[in-house]
């Protein structure tokens, strides 16, 4: 790919994010100056909508920022802890794919290189850019078995996101209801099974296999592309994963527990912003708004997640008896404050990549030396 192709492609990225950002801050803005605007003296209606605009980014970013720093501390710490179980539990069904390979990876290691990743995923593409990082420095970790190194993370990705497409398709089942009620959740209910359907064929194909018995000459091919030494020998070591029953279970529990964990950190989040959001509910649309966030169209998944947060959490039947659907500022919050857990952890795996990146480079030199 050309630099001209790839500086295209990071920047009409960048200029969606800015779009959705822009689009569902200015919404939330305007309705809750909209709200505030009698108790100042202003008359909404006779402001034009430049105006509007205007008056609505003076007075909603205080009211956005008192909400989100209206959230108890202690369910906000309990949230930041849960995202680093879930990159603890990470670390360790990676240590497992790793194992399948025959690559023999400290506990130490492999915490490091995923901090590291965790901390690119703060800022590249989707929710999984970090996986670049993580393939680099798992290629570097061994000379004979760098193919099998970086596809060790494909796999760890591909497991992960079937169990959260599986999860979220699992979880529909108690939430018809609102599937049938509302467009924007079948909508997405339809997506996300989509995706599932997509994932589980790739999966299956990656591990099992099955085109060469369909397509006899599909290897012949195969060995005509461009580096088709890599593909090949990438196909071969995920062949490897197939036969292993044992860590097929174990990597599906695992991930089972981590999505899991990733739930109950929002409903934590809820908890501490005063949201009545059931717990029955929470356990679907999560799993549903991290997996679109996870397309690689904006960095880190920002704006997509705002605006399906926002979106998804205005049905009035997600709310307990009596409880009012949730302001859109809280529902923003939400998301944000979400992000910022996990950004709390980008932090520290960036304090570890420029450990790492000093400590390789003191090695570089006493190489030279010797």
């Amino acid at each position: 790919m050309s630099r001209r192709k790839k500086i295209w492609n990071v920047t009409w990225r960048i200029v969606v994010c800015a779009i959705l950002l822009g689009w569902i801050f200015n919404a939330i803005f305007v309705n809750e100056a909209k709200l505030v605007a009698p108790e100042l003296g202003i008359e909404w209606e006779q402001l034009s909508k430049i105006e509007q605009w205007e008056t609505a980014w003076q007075i909603g970013p205080p009211e956005l920022w008192k909400t989100v720093s209206s959230v108890q501390p202690f369910p906000f710490a309990i949230s930041v802890l849960l995202v680093g179980v879930t990159i603890l539990i990470g670390v360790i069904r990676w240590r497992m794919v790793l194992e399948v390979q025959g690559l023999h990876l400290s506990f130490v290691r492999t915490t490091e290189i995923s901090f590291v990743a965790h901390f690119f995923n703060s800022f590249l593409l989707g929710s999984t850019g970090g996986d670049l990082m993580k393939a680099y420095y798992a290629a570097r970790e061994t000379h004979h078995k760098k193919t099998e190194a970086v596809t060790t993370v494909f796999v760890d990705r591909l497991v992960g996101l079937w169990t959260m497409l599986f999860f979220a398709a699992v979880m529909m089942l108690p939430n018809l209801g609102l599937l049938m009620k509302y467009d924007r959740f079948g909508a997405a209910a339809l997506l996300i099974l989509g995706m599932f359907g997509g994932c589980s064929i790739l999966l299956t194909l990656a591990f099992w296999g099955g085109v060469s018995k369909l397509w006899p000459a599909a290897r012949r091919y195969l060995r005509k592309i461009p580096k088709a030494e890599i593909f090949e020998r990438s196909l071969d070591a995920c062949r490897q994963f197939g036969p292993h029953k044992s860590f097929l279970w174990k990597s599906f529990v695992l991930s089972m527990a981590l999505n899991a964990i990733v739930v109950l950190q929002v409903i934590a989040l809820a908890k501490g912003l005063g949201l009545a959001i059931s717990p029955k509910v929470l356990f679907m649309i999560v799993p549903i708004i991290i997996c679109i966030s996870a397309l690689p169209i904006t960095p880190s998944g920002l704006g997509v997640r705002e605006n399906l947060f926002v979106l998804m959490l205005a049905a009035p039947e997600i709310y307990w008896m009596g409880s009012e659907v949730a302001p859109m500022t809280s529902r923003l919050s939400l998301s944000l404050l979400m992000f910022a857990g996990s950004l709390f952890w980008s932090l520290v795996g960036g304090v570890v990549y420029l450990c790492l990146r000093e400590k390789q480079h003191l090695r570089e030199i006493a190489q030279a030396e010797d």
